[in-house]
Parts: C-alpha cells; structure tokens; sequence
C-alpha cells in the first residue's frame, strides 16, 4: 500500500481532456446564469412602458434578485462544503431557472419581483460552488486562468442576452428574452453524467470507486489502486465554516475581500441594470443603448481572460489593483460624453475591468482560503458584496428620478472603484493557503 496525496497530483498535471470536459461544463452553467441576470438589464426599458414603473421601482426589481443572490450565496457556500459541491449546483440551477421561466408570464410588478427574488437564490448559490469546484481540479500554475475563463461565462451570458434583446423584444416582445432562461433544465441529464464531484468530497468520505475513476481521467498514466492511501492537504471541516475565514490570521484579509466585492459588485449589477436606460436619457435611441451593453460585456469577456492570465504570471493583487485604478478612469471619462469611436472603447475598458475584476477577484478568494472553507470563503464575499449589488441599482434608480447629469451617474459608478483599490492593498497574501507568485507558462495561450 502507497500513500498518495491528491492535491499534488492534480497540481502538478497538465491541461488535458478531463480539465477541458470539466471547463466546458461548468462555464455552460455560469454563462445560463450570466444570462439570467444581465437579461433584466435589456428588458427594463420595456416594463417601464409597459407597466407604467418609475425608475426606483424598476431598480428595485434587480435588487429583489440581488437579495436573493446574497441570501443563496451565505447558505448554499456553507452547505456546499458539507454535502457536496455537485449537488448544490444542481439545484440552484434548477431554481434559477425555473423560477425565472415563470416570471415570464407574470403581468404586474409585484409577481415578477417575488419570483426575481426567488431565482437570485439560485443564481446566488451556484456561482461560489462552480469557483471552487474549478479551483480544485485546476492544475497550480493554470489556477486563475481556469477560474478566469469559466467565469468569463458570467459576461459572455450578459453578450448574448444583450444580442438576444436586440433581436427578440422587436419581433417577440420582452417575455420570449425570459423564456429562453428555462434552456438548462433541458441539458441536465448531459451535464450529472459529466459533471465529478469535487474531489474533496470523495476522499473525506472514502469513495475510493469514484475518487479512482476521477484520477485516471486526471492523470492516465499512473495506475491507482483501492488499497492506496489517498490523502488530502484538507482536513474535514468541522463546526461553523464562517468562523474559520477570521483564524489564522485571516481576518483582516477576509474584510477586505468582503469591502472590494461589495464596492465591485455594486459597480457590476448598477450598469448590467442601468446602462441602457443612462445612455437612453443622453440621447442614444434603444437600439444603441443595447449594443452599448453588448460591448460592455464584450470587453467583461476579454479583460477577465487578459487578467487571468497577467494574474497567474504577476500575481493577482497587482492585476486588481492595476484593473481597478483602469475602472476608475475609464467610467470618469465616461460622463463627458466622447465620440462615438472613444465611447465603445472606453464601454470595453470599463467592462473588462468592473465585471472582468470581479472574476479575477472570485479566483484570488478561492486561493486563499484552504478547501475546507473554501466555498464559504467565496460564498460569504459575494453574499456581502450582493449588499453592494442591492445598492447599485436603487441608487442610480434614485439619481435617474432627480434627473441629475451624465457626470454625477457616471461619478456614482468610479468612486467605488477607487475604495476596491485600498481595499486589496490591504489584503495580507502572508496568511493565504495556497497563495505564491506563478512563473509564466507556456500553456495559457493555448487554452485560452
């Protein structure tokens, strides 16, 4: 009998089929809730008209999401690291999707909101279990290119429901945008078939059966056996996850995580929710307004596989930083009202480094907390930072209701960028489990 640590072993693979199978899979979910959320944005405009809401109101429909984004993210982070991260993803997509069928043929406020509240549930719990899921399986020196490009999905369901809108509320109307969210239902069956559990999981339980299986997908040229010693550099969590994030030194960092989601995510969902409706009210007709939000997703995609891979080789503290500073510059530049031309590249900009950061910051927490803790971990930052995304929308709802400038609404948007930016300075990368300065590897291009 051998004994065998697992952690190594998949830190020290190489990219191959199991991590491509594992990719596709788990950015096919992030981009079916990437869709789920950003489609409110393009659909605003019309409920507006046709149910005759004020602007507050209309920001309060993405916030009733957000709340419950931030509720699912604080239960299902936890629960995940006790039953399993595969389970949790399962049924969160299931309640998202569902329940954001049916507000498709809801006829007032009130019913689209509740069922909008119960699909944040969803949308909030799978996000931080699909983190953490491609961070266990990813090799070390491909870690935040992994978790960058999966979550990229996130912007790219924004793209395609910002395309989707263009085409479909003309021809269809805003509902047939709504129905189109019941898609992964139809695909589940594929993606329980595919989809492993986290690996965790299987030896803190000793199914050795499954755990063999997964490891000869992961490394084929090494025969495992029942009689092996398989161990993991994770010890069974016990007690009440949360209290963890603040031992060992944490706590201070954990705050701070906590602050640059909040400041990040309260930028990301007030433009995802506002952005067509602003450049509306500054003389865009909708048609335009919507392809601003395309682009703007467009650049999300881009600059969080650009940050990914500047992380794995500078380091991800430096990248936010950098990111953040950029946010800030390009959404000040924003309110003076640029030439077309500048106007789509500066929309780029801002998106690559508001939702872009905010990936890049999803894989930065699940490398620094151990993989015990680590779906609380990001679960918890992103419930906290929800608080943020709740806030994001009601107060450009509440700047557009007094009418102020382009400056002040685009003003709203920069100054939280410049408080992420003293937030992850102070960020103590001496207390992180898993946390060092990766070399450059050759592999990245290729994958990306």
């Amino acid at each position: 009998m051998k004994t065998i640590n697992v952690g190594e072993i998949i830190d020290n693979q190489k990219f191959n089929r199991f991590h491509l199978q594992l990719l596709i899979c788990c950015m096919f979910i992030i981009i079916c809730d990437g869709y789920d959320m950003f489609m409110l944005g393009t659909i605003i405009p019309t409920l507006m008209d046709e149910w005759g809401i004020s602007p507050i109101e209309a920001g309060a429909l993405s916030s009733y999401a957000l709340i419950g984004m931030m509720l699912g993210a604080l239960i299902f982070g936890p629960v995940a690291d006790k039953i399993g991260r595969k389970n949790v993803i399962f049924l969160c997509t299931i309640i998202f999707s569902v329940f954001t069928f049916t507000s498709g043929f809801a006829n007032g406020f009130a019913l689209f909101a509740v069922q909008r509240f119960i699909a944040g549930l969803g949308l909030g719990g799978v996000m931080p279990n699909l983190v953490a899921l491609i961070t266990e399986y990813a090799p070390k020196k491909l870690r935040s290119t992994l978790v960058a490009i999966m979550f990229s999905g996130h912007a790219l369901g924004g793209v395609v429901a910002s395309v989707g809108a263009i085409y479909l509320i003309p021809n269809f109307g805003w509902r047939m945008v709504v129905w189109l969210a019941a898609v992964p239902l139809l695909l589940l069956p594929l993606l329980n078939k595919v989809l492993p559990e986290s690996i965790n999981f299987y030896v803190l339980r000793n199914q050795k059966d499954t755990l063999i299986s997964v490891l000869s997908q992961i490394d084929p040229n090494t025969n495992y056996s029942k009689t092996d010693k398989y161990i993991l550099n994770a010890e069974k969590s016990t007690g009440f996850p949360v209290k963890k994030l603040f031992s060992e030194h944490r706590a201070l960092s954990t705050i701070m995580f906590w602050i640059s989601f909040f400041m990040c995510l309260l930028v990301m969902y007030g433009l995802s929710t506002w952005l067509p409706k602003i450049m509306q009210g500054a003389g865009y007709p909708l048609g335009s307004s919507l392809t601003f939000l395309l682009t703007l997703n467009i650049g999300a995609v881009i600059g969080a596989i650009t940050g990914g891979k500047l992380a794995d080789r500078f380091g991800s503290r430096k990248v936010l930083i950098s990111y953040f500073l950029l946010a800030f510059v390009s959404l000040l530049l924003l309110s003076f009202k640029p030439s077309m031309f500048l106007l789509y590249v500066l929309l780029m900009i801002a998106g690559g480094t508001t939702t872009g950061t905010q990936i890049i910051t999803n894989a930065y927490v699940s490398q620094y907390y151990p993989s015990e803790i680590r779906s609380t971990g990001i679960g918890w930052a992103l419930g906290i930072g929800r608080i943020g995304g709740i806030m994001g929308p009601t107060l450009v709802g509440i700047l557009l209701s007094q009418q102020f400038s382009l400056q002040v609404n685009f003003l709203a948007f920069a100054i939280p960028c410049l408080v992420a930016v003293i937030a992850i300075w102070f960020v103590q990368e001496k207390y992180s489990q898993t946390y060092q300065v990766a070399k450059p590897n050759d592999q990245i291009g290729k994958i990306v």
